[in-house]
C-alpha cells in the first residue's frame, strides 16, 4: 500500500454501512507551469576573491545558495551569493533547483567570465516541473437525508521521471490530508500510490494537493446530490463543519486553526443569485444554449510552518520566516525579508505592515529581498505564506523597534517608561504632548546614543525568525455559472462568483488581483490545458501553439467578496491568499458542466472539457 492518512477500517466500516454510496473514477490531467518568464540564471566567478554569484529566477534564493554550496559544489557557504532579481511568475515551478544553476556557475569559473543561460518557452515546458496527474478512484457515503458519514480514495500520482524537491509530499500529504475540504465527515481514509514514467517531474503547481483534493470531493457531493435527489447547495449546507468546532481536527492530518464556513457559504450562493438558476435555464434554452451551475467549497493549507511539523512530513530544512528592520539616523527605515516576490508586490506590502507598527509614512519605508548577502536567511515564497510568515516577521521586528523606543523615550523625556506613550512614530509624556520627540529625532537620537544607560544599545536595528505554531487555514466558496452551445458543444463560463477568507488582509487589491489570477489558472484546468505525451514519452505540448491557455476572452468579470476569520497562528491573524483561488474553479466548471448535462444522464466528463469533448456527449457519445 502506498502512502496512507486517515482511519481505513473506521471508513470501511461506515461505506459497508452506509444507506447511500457514490463512486467516481477521476482523472486529474497533468498540466504545464507557464509564468510569463521561462527560467534564467547567470554565473559570475570572482578569481580574485573565490566568490561566486549567482543571478536566478528563483523563489527560494537563501536554500538554493544551502543546495548548491553544500551539496551540489562543495563550496564554502559563504563564497557563494545569490540574487533572484524581477520574476516574471512563478507558480511553484521556481522553487527548485535544476542544473542550469550549478552549470553558469561552472563555466564561469572555467572560462573566466560571466555565463548567461535563457530558457526558451519549449524548453521549459520539457524540463520544468509539472502539476497535477492523479488516477482516482473515490467513494463516498451517506445517508438518505444528506449527511456524509465516509469518503474514501485511492489515488495513483505519477511523480515523472525521478522525484523533485517536494513532489512526493505534494502528491501524498498535501493531496490526501485534505479531501474532507469545509466537511464534517465521519470516517476519512486517503492512500496514494507513487507511480514513476518516462515524463517531467512532478512538483508544485498553485494550489498542489489541494485543487486536487478539492476536485475529488467536491465532484462527489454533485453526484451524491443527485443520488438522494437533494440540491447540492443543501446537501453542503448540511455537512459544514459548525463554527463552534474550531480548531477542528478533520481526522487526516490538518486541524484547522479558525473558521466560519456558514455566513461565507451563504454569501456566495446569495452574489450568484442561486435562486434565480431554474428561471436563467429555461432562458438559456430558449437561445439554443445549455445553462448549468456549479459550486465548489474548498479549506486550503497555507503558511507553511512550522519546520518542526514539516520535518515529520518530510521536509527537509526549516519553514520559518525572518525580518530585519534599520532606521537609519534620518528617519527612513530598511526592511530586509527572507521572502522572495515573483509578483506578489511585496515591497508594497511589507512596507505597508512596517509603516502601520511604526506610525509612519510609507513612503519612509524601503524592502529589500531576494539577495543572500543583504537578507537575513529566510525560506523563501511558497505555499501562500508570504503575509503569513513574512508579514508577521515584519511585525514584530517593528514592534521589537517600537518597544526599544519606548524604552529610551523614557530617558529623552525624563520621565517614568509607564508614562510614555508612542503614537503616529513618535513619543510624548502622557497627559503633556509638549514634551515629545519625533521619529527623525528618535532615530537620530539612538544613532548618536547620547546619554543612554547601559542596559540600551544605541541604533535601531532589529530582528525576527518567526515559526508559527501550526498552518492557517483559509477557505472559501466559488459558484461557476456556464452556458453550452448544442451546436458547437463550446463552454463559456458566463459567470463566476467567489467569496475567500484569507483572515486578515494587507492590500486588497493586491489579495484581489492574486484571487482573479488563481481562478484564471482553474479554468485553465477545466477547459483546456493538458500536457500530452505519445507513447514513447515525448511531450506534444511542447509550446504554446499546442497547449493551450485562457486568454481575457476566455474568462468572464469576477465578482469578487469575502469574509474575515483571522487565524490565531500569527499576529496578524493572516491567512494565505497567493494560490487559494486556483484550489476549487475545476470542480465548479466541472460541476456546472455536468448540471447543464443532467437531462441526458450525464454523471461525469473528464478534464478538460474541450468543446470536442462536450459536442460527443451532447451527440450522444461516450460519457
Amino acid at each position: 500500500m502506498g502512502p496512507a492518512c486517515g482511519d481505513q477500517e473506521r471508513t470501511d466500516s461506515a461505506i459497508a454501512r452506509a444507506e447511500v454510496t457514490v463512486e467516481l473514477d477521476l482523472v486529474n490531467q497533468r498540466t504545464i507551469n507557464s509564468p510569463i518568464e521561462p527560467r534564467g540564471a547567470v554565473g559570475d566567478y570572482n578569481a580574485a576573491t573565490g566568490e561566486y554569484t549567482l543571478y536566478a529566477s528563483t523563489q527560494g534564493p537563501h536554500n538554493h545558495r544551502f543546495l548548491l554550496s553544500a551539496l551540489v559544489l562543495g563550496i564554502p557557504f559563504n563564497k557563494l551569493r545569490v540574487i533572484a532579481p524581477t520574476v516574471g511568475g512563478s507558480f511553484g515551478t521556481k522553487g527548485y533547483l535544476y542544473p542550469d544553476m550549478a552549470l553558469v556557475l561552472l563555466l564561469s569559473k572555467a572560462l573566466g567570465r560571466p555565463v548567461k543561460w535563457v530558457d526558451t518557452r519549449t524548453g521549459l515546458m520539457n524540463s520544468t516541473v509539472q502539476g497535477r496527474d492523479h488516477r482516482q478512484h473515490v467513494t463516498l457515503a451517506g445517508t438518505r437525508d444528506g449527511r456524509i458519514t465516509a469518503v474514501r480514495c485511492t489515488s495513483y500520482a505519477n511523480l515523472g521521471a525521478y522525484p523533485s524537491t517536494i513532489g512526493p509530499g505534494v502528491a501524498t500529504a498535501l493531496m490526501g490530508r485534505s479531501i474532507t475540504g469545509m466537511y464534517e465527515i465521519p470516517a476519512a481514509f486517503c492512500e496514494v500510490y507513487a507511480a514513476f514514467t518516462n515524463t517531467v517531474s512532478l512538483g508544485a503547481q498553485r494550489g498542489s494537493g489541494r485543487a486536487e483534493a478539492a476536485f475529488l470531493m467536491e465532484r462527489l457531493v454533485d453526484r451524491y446530490a443527485a443520488e438522494i435527489g437533494m440540491d447540492p447547495a443543501e446537501v453542503r449546507r448540511r455537512n459544514l463543519v459548525p463554527k463552534e468546532k474550531f480548531p477542528y481536527d478533520n481526522g487526516l492530518g490538518w486541524t484547522y486553526d479558525s473558521g466560519n464556513y456558514a455566513p461565507n457559504f451563504e454569501r456566495a450562493l446569495e452574489l450568484a443569485g442561486y435562486s434565480d438558476m431554474p428561471a436563467r435555464k429555461a432562458a438559456a434554452r430558449a437561445r439554443g444554449k445549455r445553462l448549468g451551475v456549479g459550486i465548489a467549497t474548498y479549506v486550503a493549507i497555507c503558511g507553511v510552518g512550522p519546520s518542526t511539523r514539516m520535518s515529520k512530513e518530510g521536509m527537509l530544512g526549516g519553514t520559518w520566516e525572518s525580518a530585519n528592520i534599520r532606521v537609519h539616523p534620518t528617519g527612513e527605515v530598511t526592511v530586509t525579508v527572507g521572502s522572495a516576490s515573483t509578483g506578489q508586490s511585496h515591497g508594497t506590502v511589507f512596507a505597508m505592515v512596517a509603516a502601520d507598527e511604526l506610525g509612519i509614512d510609507p513612503a519612509q519605508v524601503q524592502v529589500y529581498e531576494g539577495d543572500t548577502l543583504k537578507a537575513p536567511y529566510g525560506q523563501g515564497t511558497y505555499g501562500s505564506r508570504s503575509y503569513s510568515m513574512a508579514a508577521p516577521a515584519v511585525a514584530l521586528t517593528a514592534r521589537k523597534i517600537k518597544a526599544k523606543l519606548i524604552r529610551a523615550g523614557a530617558v529623552f523625556l525624563n520621565v517614568p517608561e509607564d508614562k510614555v506613550v508612542y503614537e503616529n512614530g513618535g513619543v510624548h509624556e502622557a497627559g503633556n504632548p509638549e514634551n515629545a520627540k519625533t521619529f527623525s529625532e528618535l532615530a537620530m537620537a539612538m544613532w548618536y546614543g547620547w546619554g543612554l544607560p547601559p542596559e540600551i544599545e544605541p541604533a535601531l536595528d532589529e530582528t525576527t525568525h518567526f515559526d508559527p505554531p501550526d498552518f492557517n487555514y483559509p477557505f472559501g466558496t466559488h459558484v461557476a455559472v456556464v452556458e453550452i452551445d448544442e451546436l458547437t458543444g463550446e463552454t463559456e463560463v458566463v459567470d463566476y462568483t467567489a467569496v475567500d477568507d484569507a483572515g486578515n488582509i494587507g492590500n486588497p487589491k493586491i489579495v484581489n488581483g492574486q484571487i482573479e489570477g488563481s481562478i484564471v489558472h482553474g479554468l485553465g484546468q477545466a477547459l483546456m490545458e493538458a500536457a500530452e505525451y505519445d507513447e514513447n514519452g515525448i511531450l506534444l505540448s511542447s509550446d504554446l501553439t499546442h497547449y493551450a491557455l485562457p486568454r481575457a476572452a476566455d474568462v468572464p468579470l469576477f465578482t469578487l467578496d469575502r469574509t474575515v476569520t483571522p487565524s490565531p497562528h500569527n499576529p496578524l491573524g493572516a491567512k494565505g491568499a497567493g494560490e487559494i483561488a486556483t484550489v476549487p474553479p475545476a470542480a465548479a466548471v466541472v460541476n456546472a458542466v455536468v448540471d447543464a448535462l443532467a437531462d441526458l444522464g450525464v454523471q461525469h466528463i473528464d478534464m478538460p472539457l474541450t468543446p470536442e469533448k462536450v459536442w460527443r456527449v451532447l451527440e450522444g457519445g461516450a460519457r
